[in-house]
């Protein structure tokens, strides 16, 4: 493998490992079997785990707003791109390795103590949310829609990932359009 296959089946391993068993609980040398890449080309790649999760963290936060592009980009009506959001956390709830948010997950393991993840984590939701405010601003409701919007997603996230997700993502869209129809 030259070093782009060695950096990017390092980096498709510690995802998977990171997202599957949580940051802490994987050592390099797990990544290391999993990747088929020896230790000291890893560390060549990424001078530590802390860059290595950091890198991970960029590119889940890329699908993430990817992911949510693709459906609010979908809908043509400003109501149905907020709502848009909820059609996304159904795809995502129905993969088979859906255990929640990274980013939540991520910043509850180690946020106190990772500056990288912490950062990480507060950029991916101030993202988030400021997509959910243009969203909601371009339907022409108040801001404090997209604050519930998010607050709506991602207990949803968490709800999911913990008791599983039948009936969540339904209850919540429901409750978003409750919310939004107060607006109107």
């Amino acid at each position: 493998m030259d070093a782009d296959q060695q950096r990017a089946a390092v980096l498709e391993a510690a995802e998977k490992l990171f997202y599957g068993k949580g940051i802490q609980a994987v050592g390099m040398d797990e990544i290391r079997t999993a990747a088929g890449v020896s230790l000291k080309a890893i560390y060549k790649l990424f001078p530590s785990k802390d860059a290595l999760v950091a890198e991970v963290l960029t590119i889940r936060d890329r699908r993430w707003t990817d992911g949510l592009h693709k459906y609010v980009d979908r809908a043509a009506a400003p109501e149905d791109r907020v709502l848009a959001v909820f059609d996304w956390l159904d795809e995502m709830f129905a993969e088979n390795d859906f255990r929640g948010c990274s980013f939540i997950n991520s910043y509850g393991e180690l946020g106190a103590t990772s500056p990288t993840v912490a950062d990480a984590a507060v950029h991916n939701k101030a993202c988030y949310q400021d997509e959910l405010s243009a969203l909601v601003a371009d339907a022409g409701l108040p801001e404090r829609v997209a604050i519930q919007i998010g607050l709506l997603t991602e207990g949803a996230l968490t709800t999911a990932a913990i008791l599983g997700p039948d009936g969540v993502v339904d209850g919540a869209r429901e409750a978003a359009r409750v919310l939004i129809g107060a607006q109107r």
